[in-house]
């Protein structure tokens, strides 16, 4: 349970990293009422899941949910590049995601 927690949590960070951008530096309401909202239960969650799962490994996943999702919306919403190099580095975080999970004893 603690594992889908961290990844709903990591979803959360995702909306708020893209909600920034939508927030205009936090100049329009209800983006940023939105964002705000998503940090503040990403954040609830992370620590919800970090009762049973070591602090490191949720730690590492959920900035990595985060960061992996949000480099994709940013391709695909923003039209970011989308080159072999950067999916490249994408493909080595999904990597360390995935051998964080299968070597956590949780």
């Amino acid at each position: 349970m603690a594992w889908i927690v961290l990844l709903v949590a990591g979803l959360l960070e995702m909306g708020w990293a893209i909600g920034l951008k939508y927030t205009e530096g936090f100049t329009r309401f209800w983006p940023s009422v939105g964002t705000a909202i998503s940090m503040v239960l990403s954040v609830v969650l992370l620590g919800w899941a970090m009762r049973s799962l070591p602090v490191g490994t949720a730690y590492a996943v959920w900035t990595g949910i985060g960061a992996v999702g949000t480099v994709i919306l940013g391709i695909v919403l923003f039209h970011e590049p989308a080159n072999a190099a950067r999916l490249v580095c994408v493909g080595l975080i999904v990597a360390g995601i995935l051998g964080l999970k299968l070597t956590s004893a949780a």
